[in-house]
């Protein structure tokens, strides 16, 4: 290990590596393997000195090694910003991108420890854009430092992290205003800026936080007391991080588990493993498994090496039962006495990370431990300005901006309120196609409506209604530009079958806009809102035992996708409906290419809005090759179990 740096030769410090390393290292791990440990952050805006502040802690609780202190020495002399003299950032600023331009881009985490705790800091960006990479480091967080430079005071970043600290429960908050020493250490500067801040912390619900003036690169007020404030007589930096008492208030509540896996070695044991939630468990109590409601016993709590006779919120562990339930990964596993809600329609608040706007109707994967789900947003309540707090109507969310939505899943889920408990309440958006995570969210409450609504049991079903016509229902979804013929083909289609008997109905794009959808526009909320309620239509209609025919640009993926899950299999047939942008713009029959060229209709597909071709259609027609009746052929062919391969 190195020894101080000589900016703090001069100031004694009592952060050091226990005196047991050298003397009973044995003893040094017992004791270091009983340290409380505390998860914390660092945020606020653009160069007010996160990074520095970190390699600065490290540096003084004697965690850098000897080499790793002579690359940062040789890194600060060739891209460091100090001038050749130690640029602590760069303990943490590790990628090029981040070294080129002297920011923080992602999340970086470090470990250190003193002699009374352990830490895990995450080191968050500071720009506006990086915002969802800071919601991911705080998402585990215990406690937030929040960073404000005292040349330029509360920023805007700085009010959308405190903002977002408070949202994600982050009750323990030190405000650092850094850089003193280039203001000369002046205390009304330091006083102005905690009023300043103190009003917005008002505003948002952050009762308390700890104001304390440093300097990230001379190490003053951090760890140890700096000689240029005298008039500072509050704690310095590292003694709020081992003293801050992070409350442990999960042991206390009643117990859950969410079930990561069902560990089956062999036909005499079935183990339920996952981390303990919240409350505590012994052999015998009684647990219930949501959402199935199923109880039973807790008979063996399997660790190595041996069992548990009690386990606590934090734990990792096995679970086995003393009956043979069906409990299944995504379950949770609850006390009998006091369970946890089980809903499909929450409140939710949404921070949206995904360039791509989050529009209502659209469906996504959402992950909440270790469930995942089918969801879609079905509202927009209304979205946060981060610097007024106003209330601001929004039919989308962009990238970065928070918003209080009504989600919908499709099955009913166990859940706490993220304020009760952050595993139970807290979830992701996942794009059903790229797989990426689009947004995280907080669930607030369960949508009352959900229990005012049950499925109401009818006699006649289904497979009678089908067996009646004597057909399958089924969906035919025809998508392709506009000018590709869909309409034509469609009609053709149905006046075949309908000559065969089946029993049809023919939705057509511009005929449901007469009346269904009559009040949608053609943005691509509208859209995607356009297709759900065709979808559910059709739905029903397959329902009656009818063969439904559907003629929709549909331009979108993602809507397809909804349709045909909502489905059951078979019964949706996607048929592309293939031709050319040139080949569909030069047919143009209702001259829409021409006003979208001239700019005078927006959102055009094909124009100024994507067209995302399918890609694992049951039925291709190439209309540079088949006529439209051609087409039709083909259609009522493979409906009629003629061909039953992709044309």
């Amino acid at each position: 290990m190195t020894a101080p740096a000589p900016v703090a030769a001069d100031k004694a410090t009592v952060y050091k590596p226990s005196d047991l390393i050298a003397d009973d290292i044995d003893a040094y791990l017992v004791a270091h393997q009983h340290k409380s440990l505390l998860r914390f952050i660092t945020c606020g805006s653009v160069d007010d000195g996160k990074s520095t502040l970190i390699g600065r802690l490290l540096y003084d609780s004697k965690m850098i090694f000897e080499d790793q202190m002579a690359a940062l020495e040789a890194d600060s002399r060739r891209v460091g910003t100090q001038g050749g003299a130690i640029d602590f950032a760069l303990l943490v600023d590790g990628l090029a991108a981040e070294r080129e331009q002297g920011i923080t881009i992602d999340v970086a985490y470090r470990f250190f420890a003193t002699d009374k705790r352990k830490f895990i800091v995450a080191d968050t960006p500071g720009h506006e854009q990086y915002t969802r990479n800071m919601v991911t480091g705080a998402s585990t967080a215990d406690a937030a430092v929040i960073l404000i430079d005292a040349r330029k005071g509360v920023l805007t970043q700085t009010r959308r992290h405190s903002y977002l600290v408070k949202l994600l429960g982050i009750r323990h908050v030190v405000l650092a205003v850094n850089k003193m020493d280039l203001v000369g250490w002046d205390q009304k500067t330091f006083e102005a800026i905690v009023a300043d801040y103190r009003r917005f912390a008002d505003q948002i619900g952050l009762k308390a936080f700890t104001p304390i003036p440093i300097s990230g690169l001379t190490g003053a007020n951090m760890a140890s007391r700096g000689e240029d404030s005298p008039w500072y007589a509050g704690p310095i930096l590292m003694d709020w991080l081992e003293g801050v008492e992070v409350e442990d208030d999960l042991r206390g509540q009643a117990f859950r588990m969410p079930v990561q896996w069902v560990n089956r070695p062999n036909l005499d044991f079935r183990g339920f493993c996952g981390q303990i939630a919240a409350g505590t468990v012994k052999p015998g109590d009684r647990v219930k498994s949501l959402p199935s409601g199923r109880q039973s016993t807790v008979a063996r709590i399997v660790t190595k090496p041996d069992d548990l006779p009690e386990a606590y919120a934090g734990q990792s562990v096995t679970i086995t039962l003393a009956d043979e339930i069906d409990v299944s990964r995504g379950d949770i596993l609850v006390a009998a006495d006091d369970p946890v809600a089980v809903a499909g329609q929450f409140e939710a608040t949404v921070v949206w990370m995904d360039d791509e706007p989050l529009p209502p109707g659209r469906s996504y994967l959402l992950k909440i431990g270790t469930r995942t789900v089918g969801a879609s947003v079905t509202e927009i309540k209304h979205r946060v300005n981060v610097n007024t707090l106003e209330h601001l109507a929004a039919k989308k969310l962009e990238l970065n901006e928070i918003g209080l939505v009504n989600l919908s899943l499709d099955q009913a889920i166990p859940f706490e309120p993220y304020a009760n408990n952050r595993d139970l309440g807290g979830f992701i958006l996942i794009d059903r196609i790229s797989n990426r995570t689009v947004g995280a969210g907080l669930i607030n409450f369960a949508l009352r409506r959900a229990d005012n609504i049950h499925w109401q049991h009818t006699d006649v079903s289904k497979a009678s209604r089908a067996a009646l016509k004597g057909q399958r229902g089924r969906v035919v979804w025809l998508t392709g530009l506009s000018g590709a013929g869909k309409s034509t083909i469609a009609n053709l289609v149905e006046k075949r079958l309908h000559a065969l008997g089946r029993h049809t109905y023919l939705l057509d794009g511009d005929n449901v806009r007469h009346g269904l959808n009559k009040n949608l526009g053609f943005t691509e909320e509208d859209r995607v809102e356009n297709i759900r309620r065709v979808a559910e239509v059709a739905k029903l209609m397959v329902d009656a035992g009818l063969i439904v025919l559907t003629a929709f640009i549909s331009p979108f993926r993602a809507e397809r996708r909804l349709a045909r899950e909502i489905l059951a299999d078979g019964e949706f047939v996607e048929v592309f409906v293939d031709t050319p942008l040139a080949l569909a713009e030069q047919r143009d029959v209702k001259g829409l290419y021409k006003k979208a060229r001239a700019g005078q209709l927006k959102n055009f597909t094909g124009i100024d809005s994507p067209y995302e071709p399918p890609q694992h259609p049951e039925l291709r027609i190439d209309t540079t090759k088949l006529d439209p009746v051609q087409a039709a052929q083909r259609i009522v062919a493979w409906l009629e179990g003629e061909i039953d391969y992709e044309i």
